[in-house]
């Protein structure tokens, strides 16, 4: 069977699957036992036997597309995961045929180049100095640097170790220090606690910075934290900050928090994954002042701008901290070689990347700055209506007030019956959300990534919520 033939196939399932979940036809997930999924794929005759082509792949898409949580359709409002444009899927079905393994540049001049260049627009997004091309003069300032990897975790570890390169150059031969600490909020991302573990500073060394009754870092409070690590004789490798929380969608106050690191020599990372696309947007990009006072930031482009998962960016005001964060010896691609372009690979714990760079390139060129910021600005927009249509309801609560896409809020009743409205609502199938833990209460957590998704769809999610809450 021809590639094209099987492309036409897949390209014909996925637009009936757009066309399908946009209308509602189909629910929004679809959660079936994995033994049953298992058997009804044939997936070991299909192993052992070959063959998956043509019509028999029509109807393994069939199958495969049905079990599919259908973020298209407008109830999806669970995680922040983008809907992507179609530009950005090309991306990476392109990528993954290529297959250019392009950390090196010599493995993929097209794909290293592009992920240099939207590095570089990130970096001016921020407020840094872009990096210059090869060949280029370098500017007298320190310019900045990043590197695409595959999601926020890792950036978020890329990071921290570029912090703790900077504190502690000889950890590479000698292990870590005893004394390493770190600064971040109470309610910051998993993955930071998890980079803690990973770095050897582990959990316990994590100096909780005090927040206010939004979930907010508050400044005058941070001296206090910082002075209790010293007096623990400890050193800090870095100070956290959220921009915006996972839970609920709240920006820290950078501008002040920059300041802080800047009079106590700290490193400052801001872990921008899911709000730093807001630094696209007219209308919002004030929720980030400041963010160019930090040493690192992390961005998922896979959240807020349209593009197919994975691709988040770490990215520094001065690149050579991020070239001094791993040291690393192969002498089968490390050696003196005519060299084109520029090789990210000493940038990143992965040795083979995938082309990150393509699907966010082909995303932001289909729709263009402006586009990208009109749908920042309507998804923010429209979940602010939702929480003034919620907060307007009698037998519902909200935790505050959203600055993002995230809108945590609950019914009535006590935390088993926000478990439960969520377990019968995934059972429907109509609608998809998850929840979270704020303030010690347990609410039901919207994220409004679907450009589909309106101010009526809410009001429909609030009617079955009702409905189920009565039965």
């Amino acid at each position: 069977m021809p590639l094209t033939d099987d492309a036409q196939i897949t390209i014909r399932a996925l637009q009936e699957y757009e066309r399908a979940s946009l209308s509602r036809e189909r629910p929004v997930i679809n959660q079936r036992a994995m033994a049953e999924l298992v058997a009804e794929l044939d997936l070991a005759a299909w192993v052992r036997d070959g063959g998956l082509s043509g019509q028999p792949l029509a109807q393994f898409l069939d199958t495969y597309l049905s079990a599919a949580t259908r973020l298209h359709h407008p109830g999806y409002l669970a995680h922040q995961v983008a809907i992507p444009h179609y530009a950005g899927a090309l991306g990476s079905l392109i990528d993954g045929f290529t297959n250019n393994a392009m950390a090196i540049y010599e493995m993929g001049p097209g794909a290293a180049s592009i992920e240099y260049f939207v590095v570089n627009w990130l970096l001016e997004r921020v407020g840094w100095q872009p990096a210059p091309l090869s060949g280029q003069e370098p500017p007298d300032e320190p310019f900045g640097g990043g590197v695409l990897t595959h999601g926020g975790s890792l950036a978020n570890l890329t990071a921290l170790v570029a912090a703790r390169s900077r504190l502690a150059p000889q950890v590479w031969q000698e292990g870590n220090p005893a004394d390493l600490a770190l600064l971040a909020p109470q309610d910051c991302h998993y993955s930071i606690t998890r980079a803690a573990g990973v770095l050897g500073i582990g959990k316990q060394a994590v100096y909780d910075l005090e927040i206010d009754d939004k979930g907010r870092i508050i400044p005058a409070r941070m001296g206090a934290t910082y002075q209790r690590l010293r007096d623990d004789g400890r050193r800090a490798v870095a100070l956290v900050a959220n921009a915006c929380s996972t839970a609920v969608g709240i920006y820290d106050p950078l501008d002040e928090i920059g300041d802080f690191c800047r009079q106590h020599g700290l490193w400052f990372h801001v872990d921008g994954a899911h709000g730093a696309s807001a630094l696209l947007s007219d209308t919002h990009r004030h929720l980030l002042r400041g963010a160019a006072k930090a040493d690192s930031l992390v961005w998922d482009a896979h959240k807020m701008m349209r593009t197919p998962t994975v691709c988040a960016a770490v990215l520094v005001r001065d690149h050579r901290t991020l070239d001094a964060a791993f040291q690393q010896e192969a002498s089968y691609i490390f050696h003196d070689k005519e060299q084109p372009g520029f090789d990210l690979i000493h940038r990143t714990v992965e040795c083979t990347k995938a082309g990150l760079g393509l699907r966010l390139f082909l995303s932001l060129a289909a729709v263009g700055e402006r586009g990208m910021a009109a749908y920042i600005d309507r998804q923010y927009a429209v979940t602010l209506e939702a929480y003034e249509y919620l907060q307007a309801q009698p037998d519902i609560d909200c935790a505050v007030r959203p600055q993002a896409n995230i809108l945590c809020f609950r019914l009535h009743g006590d935390d088993e019956l926000q478990l439960r409205l969520r377990d019968e609502l995934i059972a429907a199938g109509h609608f998809y959300l998850s929840t979270t833990a704020f303030r010690g209460q347990r609410y039901l957590r919207a994220v409004f990534m679907n450009p589909h998704t309106s101010l009526q769809h809410v009001k429909e999610l609030v009617a079955e919520i009702r409905h189920l809450a009565a039965a």
